[in-house]
């Protein structure tokens, strides 16, 4: 199939808190793909979430699933099948134009793999690059100076860290973290907002050292649904200050749609 064929085509990032969509209607300009429309639902998301981005029905168009979350993920495709769509496809690692120099690619999170075929798409040639997805897990991972996927590491992001010391312990209360807070905290609330922001930033920080260890070598590429909380305070003290790059896992997932074999029953 043709690539002008493709399209309108829709990249799904299902996460394990939220689901990210984005309509591609046109062939790819680079250096990546802009999405027409996006949205961002939780999981308990309903038909008329998704009614602005598709006011005509979803049915007209390929859907390219990646997925961290398999609930989720089939509660989607049975909604779809009921709303008539027939061209629906979760990608795997095998269907990424990306080369991933692990043991197991399949067992990699395909929002991590996503990202790296985006960022393939932006790095400086002949240069690696670490990509911070600051999500529901906060990963940090590598892109050799080839462009391949070569590993990284997760922890947990703001939100599961905030919501596990609320859970598991029988005084601490459930806060969220929208700005940068003081170090010092003068209450339960503001110590627990200082630490869950400061130690993502200790944690990244000290994740970017080690996995580059000379500062300028390495090109730093930020995104998710957090990312906005951390640039500045990130860019303050780099070398090389990240880039912010919304959206980046969607266009990951269109970039490998664009290439993979079309879904079964597609146009």
């Amino acid at each position: 199939m043709a690539s002008a064929k493709r399209f309108p085509l829709v990249a799904v990032d299902v996460g394990n808190s939220r689901v990210k969509i984005g309509v591609f209607e046109h062939p790819f300009a680079e250096p990546l793909p802009h999405a027409a429309r996006a949205a961002s639902v939780g999981l308990d998301w309903t038909e008329s979430d998704l009614a602005a981005t598709f006011p005509q029905g979803p049915a007209d168009h390929d859907w390219w699933i990646a997925s961290v979350n398999r609930p989720a993920t089939a509660r989607l495709v049975d909604w779809l099948k009921q709303a008539g769509v027939t061209s629906v496809r979760q990608l795997a690692d095998t269907d990424l134009p990306l080369v991933v120099e692990l043991a197991h690619p399949e067992r990699v999170g395909m929002d991590r793999l996503a990202n790296a075929v985006a960022v393939n798409r932006i790095r400086e040639p002949g240069e690696p690059a670490i990509v911070i997805d600051m999500g529901s897990a906060l990963t940090v991972d590598l892109v050799s100076a080839k462009g391949a996927f070569v590993g990284g590491a997760i922890l947990p992001g703001i939100g599961t860290s905030a919501r596990a010391l609320h859970e598991f312990t029988d005084l601490l209360p459930l806060v969220d973290v929208t700005e940068p807070p003081p170090a010092l905290g003068k209450s339960s609330i503001e110590a627990i907002r200082s630490g869950l922001y400061w130690g993502a930033v200790g944690g990244v920080r000290e994740l970017v050292a080690q996995l580059a260890p000379d500062p300028l070598a390495a090109q730093i590429f930020l995104t998710g649904g957090a990312g906005p909380l951390f640039a500045g305070v990130l860019a303050a003290e780099s070398a090389r200050p990240p880039r912010f790059v919304p959206h980046l896992t969607l266009a990951g997932i269109a970039i490998a749609a664009d290439g993979a074999a079309p879904p079964k029953g597609s146009r």
